[in-house]
C-alpha cells in the first residue's frame, strides 16, 4: 500500500492597490499571500491584481475580485487570500456580498494578517468591525484630501500637474479620473511584473501588441515608472 502525499490545499489570491492607497503596492501584497500559503501548507493557484480600484467601488465595477470570486470553483480552491481584511473592499455592505459569494463557492475568505479568520462567532465579530473601520478611514482619507485641495485652491496653487499613465483629468482641469483603457493596460503590466517578467519583456509585448503609450512606444523606464506610482 503506497503512502500518498495530503493534498495541499488551494488559495486564490486578490491584490488592490487604490489611488490614493500607495503604501502596499502589488509585490508587496503578493509576498504577504506567500508568506501566508508557507506558513499554512497551502498553494498560492492564482493571483488576481486590481491596480487604481477604489475599495469603495461597487461590486459590478469589480472586475478581478469577481474573476478571482470564479476562479475558486474553477481551481478547487478552498480559500480566497488577501494580504488585508480591507484590500477585500473598504465598504461594508460590498464586503458582505463577497463574503457569501465566496461561502456559496465552498471557500472561506482569510487574511494574511490573520484579522477576522475562522468561523468562531468572535472571527465574525472581528471581521465586522475591521470592515467598518475600513469604511471609516476610506471617508476620512477623502476628506482629508478634499480638505487638502480646498486650502490649495484658495491659495491660487495648482492641485494638478502631469497627468500619470492610467488617469486623466476631471471637467473641473485639476482633479484626477480612472482612464479605463489605460487602467487595463496599468492591470497588465502589474500582472507581468507580478509574474516576474522583466520592464524589458514587458515592453517588448507591449509594443509587439499595438498597445498606445503616452510616447512612441513603450520603454521599460516608462514602466517602472508606472509601477512605481502604486509602490
Amino acid at each position: 500500500m503506497r503512502n500518498e502525499q495530503p493534498t495541499k490545499r488551494r488559495a486564490i489570491g486578490y491584490v488592490r492597490v487604490s489611488t490614493d492607497e500607495q503604501h502596499l503596492g502589488p509585490e508587496a501584497q503578493r509576498a504577504e499571500l506567500e508568506r501566508w500559503c508557507s506558513a499554512n501548507d497551502a498553494e498560492l493557484v492564482a493571483v488576481f491584481v486590481a491596480v487604481g480600484i477604489s475599495g469603495g467601488a461597487a461590486l459590478d465595477k469589480r472586475t478581478e475580485l469577481l474573476a478571482a470570486v470564479d476562479a475558486l470553483k474553477v481551481h478547487g480552491a478552498g480559500v480566497l487570500l488577501v494580504a488585508k481584511r480591507d484590500r477585500l473592499a473598504r465598504d461594508v455592505m460590498v464586503s458582505a456580498m463577497v463574503q457569501r459569494l465566496v461561502e456559496r463557492a465552498g471557500a472561506v475568505v482569510a487574511s494574511a494578517t490573520g484579522a477576522g479568520n475562522g468561523s468562531s462567532p468572535e472571527a465574525e465579530l472581528m471581521r465586522g468591525m475591521v470592515d467598518l473601520f475600513a469604511q471609516y478611514e476610506r471617508a476620512l482619507i477623502k476628506a482629508r484630501t478634499r480638505a487638502a485641495l480646498a486650502v490649495k485652491r484658495s491659495r491660487g496653487e495648482k492641485t494638478g500637474g502631469a497627468v500619470p499613465f492610467g488617469y486623466r483629468l476631471g471637467d473641473d482641469g485639476r482633479t484626477l479620473e480612472a482612464d479605463e483603457l489605460e487602467q487595463r493596460v496599468v492591470a497588465r503590466i502589474h500582472r507581468l511584473r507580478a509574474e516576474g517578467v522583466s520592464f524589458r519583456r514587458i515592453a517588448a509585448a507591449l509594443n509587439g501588441d499595438g498597445v498606445p503609450a503616452r510616447g512612441k512606444r513603450w520603454h521599460p523606464t516608462t514602466l517602472q515608472r508606472v509601477v512605481a506610482r502604486a509602490a
